[in-house]
């Protein structure tokens, strides 16, 4: 996976670990869970490109890559 799909993958994979409502209650399941969707993400670019420009994560996250 090129450079900018992988920061991509772990902004979102932040973002939606940082909305999960367990986050404050279990921030080590937090952490493993940005990993995971880090993983799961670089590995499927297309699904990662489908979540960019929706709510989850916006066009203009990474303005300087676009």
């Amino acid at each position: 996976m090129n450079q900018p799909l992988a920061r991509w993958a772990e902004a979102i994979a932040m973002r939606l670990g940082d909305e999960w409502l367990g986050e404050f209650e279990f921030p080590e399941d937090a952490e493993l869970l940005k990993e995971i969707l880090t993983h799961a993400l670089s590995d499927v670019p297309d699904d990662c490109i489908l979540l960019i420009g929706t709510g989850i994560i916006e066009v203009s996250y990474f303005e300087p890559l676009c």
